[in-house]
């Protein structure tokens, strides 16, 4: 994935600081280890005095070299047990005493011992790259605790269905997908007339998994394929790469599938972001105002036939909620 030079940069003193407060936060410890145990740092002076004896043997090259260092590294290595050893007796650790970074791979500089950019390093950045995409994406804070059934009608509908039921399994499907998400978990499509919930649901379920740790973008597609098309043309200098965000985050939540402008452009960037995900396996959830009908019309049977075969398609029921609000409001 492309990251611009602002989150690198910004990725980079992230891990600063967290090497900075780790190597902080042993200062401390060691102050207070030295307060209840001082005969430690007497037996560090010993294997500090060892190293020094080391370093002369490796210079004079004494004949007996080889016996001599075999020696001061079995005397170590037993200084450093017996400081294990005092370290528990006195309640702490037997690591107390080494540095906690928080990625034992880099020791938290961002590059690996072969020079390259470590693993941790490329995980921050694409958080942060997620997390500037949704600060522009402008969508609600949702969650399924203010998700409420009581604006589903509970007599037969014109689809021949009671809504409030209907709604009753959406909502319990949804919640059961966001306790069991993971990162192969299966693609959804929310159908149904607008205001009837689907954004919600589906902030509400990207908003549990990004708890769990997973990164999560969500936002209208307009907007989505509005980036990639100033980025494609060259409009937009920031040096982002939105579409590696799209295919390459945990979830991805599109909004609003059919509001976006017809043309060849777009509906070749929808299809890349359908299909790289479907070949990485990774989920998306879309909700779209148009039914079955409408999107046969709409997209071409290469994107359909991705969706239909891949997608579980959720109908929503009832009357818009906003309508209804407003009218209670009164």
């Amino acid at each position: 994935m492309k990251y611009t030079p602002e989150i690198c940069e910004k990725a980079q003193r992230i891990i600063d600081k967290r090497r900075s407060d780790a190597e902080y936060s042993l200062q401390q410890r060691r102050a207070e280890i030295l307060r209840t145990a001082p005969e430690i740092e007497e037996i560090e002076r010993q294997v500090s005095s060892a190293a020094v004896r080391l370093s002369k043997l490796i210079i004079t090259g004494r004949s007996d070299f080889d016996a001599e260092f075999e020696r001061i590294k079995r005397n170590n290595l037993d200084a450093q047990e017996y400081i294990k050893g005092i370290l528990v007796s006195k309640g702490f650790p037997a690591d107390s005493l080494k540095v906690r970074y928080s990625c034992d791979k880099c020791s938290d500089t961002g590059f690996a011992p072969d020079g390259k950019r470590c693993e941790c390093f490329y995980a921050l950045a694409s958080r942060l790259s997620v997390e500037e995409l949704n600060r522009t994406a402008n969508m609600p804070d949702c969650d399924f605790a203010h998700f409420s059934l009581e604006y589903y009608s509970r007599d037969l509908g014109a689809e021949g269905v009671i809504p409030y039921d209907k709604m009753s399994e959406v909502l319990h499907l949804c919640r059961e997908y966001a306790e069991s998400f993971s990162e192969t978990s299966q693609s959804l499509i929310m159908i149904g007339n607008t205001g009837l919930g689907k954004t919600h649901l589906s902030l509400s379920i990207a908003k549990a998994a990004a708890a769990k740790g997973y990164t999560c973008v969500y936002g209208s597609l307009l907007n989505f394929l509005y980036k990639i098309e100033n980025e494609h043309f060259g409009r937009d200098e920031s040096g982002t790469d939105t579409m590696s965000t799209l295919t390459g985050c945990d979830l991805l939540v599109l909004d609003d599938l059919g509001a976006e402008p017809s043309g060849k452009f777009y509906e070749a960037a929808l299809y890349n972001i359908i299909n790289t995900r479907i070949n990485l396996r990774k989920p998306v959830i879309i909700s779209t105002n148009l039914d079955t009908a409408k999107l046969r019309r709409r997209y071409d049977e290469r994107i359909l036939s991705r969706i239909w075969g891949v997608y579980m398609t959720l109908p929503f029921y009832g009357t818009d909620i906003r309508q209804i609000k407003t009218l209670n409001s009164r």
